[in-house]
């Protein structure tokens, strides 16, 4: 199984006078934005200032869990798993409504979710598209056509087993999760291009 490519690098940055020394974290996948894809996009799209060049903003992990209604430790194995998938301490996502015929009341617990932003997102971005993506069975590339129009991008994860951070013989159900990945693009194409130069595999 390979590993995760998690390479973080310390910067200092620039000592002034009288001013304490800062840590500045970064890593390998935001160096090659800053160094490599950022020049790319302003001369494809012939930006101005670097300010305009699109980024990543956030990236949301969203686990429904139904049978949640009926065995309260099935959302604790799935808070369990996403915390060990992100890095990050997930919360619990409730109904807003209730609905009779499922047996769900409003307010009740249905599932978990993270949001990561910072050092934490393009890590788990280069973790994604790097390793866990590729060992979906029969992997092919992920579709071109899940943009919303307004530069995002969601992605549907059929099992969590892909990330190498679960242990296969300690998972009790095998669960989906939906990943969104939101950009500062204000088209499509240029959150495609974005994404794509990011090294997200999408199909041919």
């Amino acid at each position: 199984m390979a590993e995760v490519k998690k390479e973080t690098v310390v910067k200092e940055a620039p000592k002034k006078e009288g001013a304490h020394k800062v840590r500045v974290e970064t890593t390998r996948l935001l160096e090659k934005f800053e160094k490599e894809i950022t020049p790319e996009l302003m001369k494809k799209y012939n930006y101005k200032n670097v300010m305009q060049v699109p980024h990543l903003d956030k990236i949301v992990i969203n686990i429904g869990v139904g049978d949640a209604t009926q065995d309260s430790k099935k959302l604790d194995e799935a808070v369990s798993e996403l915390a060990l998938i992100s890095g990050q301490k997930p919360i619990i996502t409730k109904a807003k409504n209730s609905i009779a015929t499922f047996k769900l009341r409003e307010g009740q617990a249905i599932g978990c979710k993270v949001t990561l932003r910072g050092i934490r997102m393009y890590e788990f971005f280069d973790k994604l598209v790097s390793i866990s993506l590729p060992r979906v069975r029969d992997f092919r590339g992920v579709s071109k056509n899940a943009f919303d129009g307004r530069g995002n991008y969601t992605l549907g994860i059929k099992e969590q087993l892909i990330f190498p951070e679960i242990d296969y013989d300690k998972v009790a159900k095998v669960r989906g999760m939906d990943i969104v990945v939101v950009t500062t693009a204000n088209t499509d194409e240029e959150a495609y291009s974005l994404l794509e130069a990011l090294g997200m595999p999408f199909t041919k």
